[in-house]
């Protein structure tokens, strides 16, 4: 194994929790769900869940943009949406609590559902602990002293107790971090994003998240290809769908379709579809997966009514909490 990735939050825009109302109903359909099977006298309540469509039983998630990436001790943080707090459980008993941590985070641009996270990450509170931020805009120190400030928040930038701190990365250059390469490409996206290529012993990570993709041909893409390329797994942006995104031109997100496009195109072999509308409800996510597969399906008979050569390609919607081994 190269290394495994975490998904900690996967919608976009605002965190979108389930009511108590919504969690009820999903539990209601759960019981009814069990009553009405043939063999509820018989069967395991784990075993019928386990069976349960996931977009009843759990749903993807409401927390925004964060993933993790690690590699035995070696653990690198993609952005820092509310999915963060999902980190702190697992750190709570660690090094960071004695100030002695290192921690290592990578920053796509900075819209709020990708910071707002940091402002309850404990080991920044904490002397003696690391935080290197990374990313390709030279605003990421301001940035970050900004949101720790009154009246956005109660503890200003100069009370942190860890130690910040700031790398710019350049563009398109692969940089070594933590045991990873990370080169970081230009996303479509109205304010300035980049996504990161993260490779380790020849397996490869794509974050593509926050891009329209307007850009889909090695022409368009041009220096920004090789984020695309050969790649094993690819989280790609699909908050809206086809219909949704000819009327949110220019909003910085893309549909599903694209992303299925480029794993074609450019030979990626497992895609996850992440940043979710926070407006989509768990069923209307799953909705949009039917539409994915026919898509898929369709270009499948195209490919071979043309004879061309078509690669098959794993995709998935993405859930918060699922994790991945990327593989060469």
């Amino acid at each position: 194994m190269a290394f495994s990735v975490k998904l900690l939050g996967v919608r976009g825009t605002l965190p979108t929790p389930l009511t108590p109302s919504q969690r009820e109903d999903k539990i209601k359909q759960a019981l009814q769900a069990f009553i009405a099977s043939p063999q509820a006298s018989v069967f395991e309540v784990q075993e019928f869940m386990s069976a349960y469509p996931a977009h009843l039983r759990g749903g993807y998630g409401g927390h925004t943009s964060c993933v993790k990436i690690t590699a035995g001790n070696e653990r690198l943080i993609i952005d820092c949406g509310t999915g963060l707090s999902q980190l702190v459980p697992e750190l709570a008993d660690t090094e960071f609590k004695e100030g002695k941590g290192t921690m290592h985070i990578l920053m796509t641009h900075f819209h709020w559902d990708h910071l707002i996270g940091l402002l309850t990450f404990f080991p920044l509170f904490i002397k003696g602990n690391q935080i290197h931020f990374y990313a390709v805009q030279p605003e990421l120190p301001q940035v970050i002293k900004t949101i720790f400030q009154k009246p956005f928040f109660p503890v200003p930038f100069e009370k942190l107790g860890g130690t910040l701190h700031f790398h710019q990365l350049k563009p398109r250059e692969p940089h070594p971090i933590n045991g990873f390469t990370v080169s970081p490409y230009q996303l479509d996206h109205p304010d300035p994003c980049w996504g990161f290529r993260v490779e380790r012993q020849g397996a490869a990570y794509s974050h593509c998240v926050d891009t329209e993709g307007v850009r889909l041909t090695p022409e368009e893409l041009g220096p920004d290809l090789p984020l695309y390329q050969n790649v094993d797994l690819m989280l790609f942006d699909s908050q809206y769908t086809m219909q949704e995104i000819t009327e949110k031109v220019n909003w910085g997100h893309a549909t599903a379709n694209f992303g299925i496009d480029l794993a074609l195109s450019q030979n990626i072999r497992k895609i996850l579809f992440a940043h979710h509308d926070p407006f989509a409800s768990d069923t209307k996510i799953k909705e949009t997966s039917l539409q994915v597969q026919h898509y898929y399906d369709s270009m499948r008979r195209l490919y071979r009514k043309n004879n061309m050569p078509f690669n098959d390609v794993q995709w998935d919607i993405a859930r918060e909490g699922m994790t991945i081994e990327v593989k060469a």
